[in-house]
């Protein structure tokens, strides 16, 4: 199966799957989850061509093993990155921009973290780029363990599974098999609407912000003449 490359051909799903096999994208999965370098990484559309390959046994791999490895190396993923956070602490937030690194990736994910508490560990699964910095700032910002662990296995398995899964439904069916490159692009811009809807909302509260200060009255001017001082 060939596919349009989403990026660099190095990234195409199916050329990293056929170079690296299974084993290579449980490392990729592991490095998106919680890795400060994976977070350009093809997670979504991975688990996905990943699925259909083995359905369509052009990859030769127990789907039901794959699973359960992909949601290992999520969990996994994001243990080592909630470890890392913990350890580095808010240092993280001083450090410079470079070609992989940005600071605004911090403050997204952290705002995000913010938002949704806990369940933002589940919910970040299926946003690119997020998904790899949460569970370090949830180490950053010191929180439980036993919380963190707990909504690191339910994220881990219900986008580890689900997506992979959702790829193995679907690839029984002859038009998605067909039309593989358009699911694929599709899969990668429904997984950046939430980044999308957030950048909107983001603008627009600024925008309204903006203009209530504009609209607010200014200080009440000081009383002049005779009556003003007694």
């Amino acid at each position: 199966m060939t596919t349009l490359a989403l990026g660099p051909s190095w990234l195409d799903p199916d050329y990293l799957l056929n170079t690296f096999g299974v084993w290579g994208l449980l490392a990729i999965v592991f490095a998106e989850s919680g890795l400060l370098i994976g977070f350009f990484l093809p997670g979504d559309s991975l688990l996905f061509t990943t699925g259909l390959l083995i359905t369509t046994k052009q990859l030769d791999f127990p789907l039901w093993l794959c699973v359960v490895l992909i949601c290992i190396a999520a969990i996994l993923g994001d243990q080592a990155g909630y470890l890392f956070g913990k350890k580095v602490g808010p240092s993280l937030f001083n450090r410079p921009d470079s070609k992989l690194f940005k600071q605004e990736n911090v403050v997204k994910a952290h705002d995000f973290f913010e938002k949704y508490g806990p369940k933002s560990l589940v919910l970040a699964r299926f946003v690119p780029i997020v998904r790899t910095f949460t569970p370090i700032i949830a180490g950053v910002s010191g929180m439980r363990y036993r919380s963190f662990i707990t909504f690191n296995i339910i994220g881990g398995i219900l986008w580890g599974a689900g997506v992979t899964l959702l790829g193995a439904w679907l690839g029984n069916i002859d038009f998605v098999h067909k039309n593989i490159e358009a699911i694929l692009i599709l899969i990668v811009l429904i997984s950046v609407v939430p980044i999308v809807i957030e950048f909107l909302r983001a603008r627009s509260k600024s925008k309204k912000t903006a203009a209530a200060e504009g609209d607010a009255p200014g200080p009440a001017p000081a009383p002049r003449g005779r009556h003003a001082k007694r």
